[in-house]
């Protein structure tokens, strides 16, 4: 299954290397767009749970990797939810290996 890698910019100008086991987060984000916070959370949780879906029907079980990752960007996400004009930028999407 191929995986993906997407680089995020947060509200604070921290970059973070993000992790999808499948390339169907090209459908939920796309590089050079910048997403305001809940929909980027939004977004994330649609794509990271249909990819861990895809891991199990294909081998049987769901990819913790993608259910980690997801957490990581809530508990990223939370510290900018005061911030009504919150956004994060995807700046990049790299197939395979970091």
């Amino acid at each position: 299954m191929p995986e993906m890698y997407f680089q995020i910019r947060w509200p604070d100008g921290a970059e973070e290397n993000c992790y999808s086991p499948s390339l169907v987060i090209g459908d939920f984000l796309k590089p050079g767009e910048t997403y305001p916070l809940s929909d980027f959370v939004g977004r994330c949780d649609q794509a990271l749970n249909e990819a861990s879906e895809r891991v199990q029907k294909k081998y049987g079980y769901f990819c913790s990797s993608a259910m980690d990752q997801l957490g990581r960007i809530h508990e990223h996400a939370r510290q900018f939810e005061e911030q009504p004009d919150a956004v994060v930028s995807v700046q990049s999407f790299k197939s395979g290996s970091r």
